[in-house]
């Protein structure tokens, strides 16, 4: 097979099984990040992940890799529990804004503020998607979901919470860094921020996070085709990309 191939192939760690992602969903192109990573390194026996409560609880259908389920908001405190039990093994939480940052703030700040060796994949689209596109953590003023019609409030229901800034101010996280589903450079770039993350765990035995703004063209009521430029447009102006900690240099 040659080198095209095997990039355009499908990877061997993931599964040949239909997702229920929306069209324009931003899970599906994580996910093969991931699966790419988990072959580049030949790590399918070696790793654990954690799949959320929310869009991404059915993870382990379609990465073929040891994974654990675990309570709404709670798998970084598992997933920082498994890796105490096996710290041969490298261990990611994959969580989206409703599970690490709102039900699971408490989680995500202990585990970072103990530098628990994991790797968290943080998707930060905005919005809950699977229970019915109600507000959430990360949703940007006047955004409109079914539980804010008129659109977020500052003066009604705060700020969007930026969960890369809040922990960069704890001692422990050795890297943290946000990025972009929209365009293949962009995507490019989260791919290199996650390797970075498992580099940081299987080198440096420390805490790192990359927190990636996906699309959910469904519950931002815009096409596919249309939900790069959403992200450019709104997204990116509150929650800016880029390094937001980084002591491994």
């Amino acid at each position: 097979m040659t080198q095209a191939a095997m990039k355009l192939g499908r990877p061997k760690a993931l599964l040949d099984n239909r997702t229920h992602y929306c069209p324009g969903c931003g899970h599906g192109v994580v996910h093969r990040i991931l699966a790419e990573i988990i072959d580049e390194w030949d790590i399918r026996d070696s790793c654990i992940g954690m799949a959320p409560v929310g869009c991404a609880v059915l993870a382990y259908q379609y990465l073929d890799i040891d994974m654990c389920e675990a309570a709404h908001g709670r798998t970084p405190e598992v997933a920082a529990g498994v890796k105490r039990a096996r710290p041969d093994k490298l261990v990611f939480s994959y969580q989206g804004d409703g599970d690490l940052a709102a039900i699971g703030t408490n989680e995500i700040v202990h585990v970072a503020n103990r530098g628990e060796p994991i790797s968290v994949i943080f998707i930060n689209n905005a919005v809950y998607g699977m229970t019915g596109g109600q507000m959430a953590p990360t949703t940007v003023p006047g955004q409109k979901t079914t539980t804010s019609p008129k659109g977020r409030s500052i003066t009604g229901e705060g700020y969007p919470l930026r969960v890369c800034e809040l922990l960069a101010t704890l001692e422990q996280p050795a890297y943290i860094e946000r990025c972009v589903i929209g365009t293949p450079n962009k995507i490019r770039r989260t791919k290199n921020a996650i390797k970075k993350s498992f580099r940081v765990q299987r080198d440096l035995k420390a805490f790192s996070l990359v927190e990636v703004l996906s699309p959910c063209p469904t519950y931002w009521r815009v096409p596919p085709t249309k939900a790069a430029e959403y992200i450019e447009t709104y997204m990116e102006e509150i929650f800016p990309p880029g390094i937001i900690k980084d002591t491994t240099k």
